[in-house]
């Protein structure tokens, strides 16, 4: 049998099969979540530490990590918004229990999003990709609609480095959701 190049495509676009890639998307964004948020705890252990090393900036550190504990994140923000649409009102001990909710949901959804695009496209995947799709949503989620929707301050209003810890956090997501997503489908 010979293969053309119509019959090669046609041959190739009947591989893609967008469920396995949601699925597998899937699986790789609540990984892929789960590696971001570790990176992050680590990210603020180290820095903590840094600031710990210098006595007056530890005494100014307990004194934010106190005003932080009564502040609300984004996630919290997003849990207390998504009750109200429900018609309900959330503690902030609620909202700081439903935050990680917030978060690992839209992370393994993301991933679902990035697995049926990648399939749909017929993209090999890789490195790249996945860096590209950490630095995209980080630019469009953090940067433009989370303030956007009033769930942080404006980005002008941040300091370089939480842009940085931002970017860097995303970064490892995407890489990670794609290097999951990637072993998932060859196994599906």
């Amino acid at each position: 049998m010979r293969f053309t190049r119509k019959s090669w495509i046609a041959c190739k676009r009947s591989e893609r099969h967008t469920g396995k890639g949601i699925l597998a998307g899937l699986v790789g964004g609540l990984v892929g979540t789960i590696v971001m948020t570790q990176f992050q705890n680590a990210w603020s252990k180290a820095s903590e530490e840094l600031k710990s090393n210098d006595s007056e900036r530890k005494s100014q550190g307990e004194q934010n990590q106190q005003g932080k504990q009564q502040s609300e994140d984004a996630t919290m923000k997003a849990a207390g918004k998504l009750a109200r649409l429900a018609g309900r009102q959330l503690s902030h001990e609620q909202k700081k229990n439903l935050g990680p909710v917030v978060h690992y949901s839209f992370g393994t959804l993301q991933g679902g999003v990035y697995g049926s695009v990648v399939e749909s496209a017929g993209v090999r995947g890789g490195f790249l990709p996945g860096l590209i799709f950490g630095a995209s949503l980080f630019a469009v989620a953090d940067e433009i609609a989370v303030p956007a929707l009033r769930l942080s301050g404006k980005p002008t209003e941040s300091p370089l480095s939480s842009h940085l810890y931002g970017l860097a956090s995303h970064l490892v997501y995407g890489v990670s959701t794609e290097m999951v997503r990637r072993g998932v489908r060859a196994a599906l």
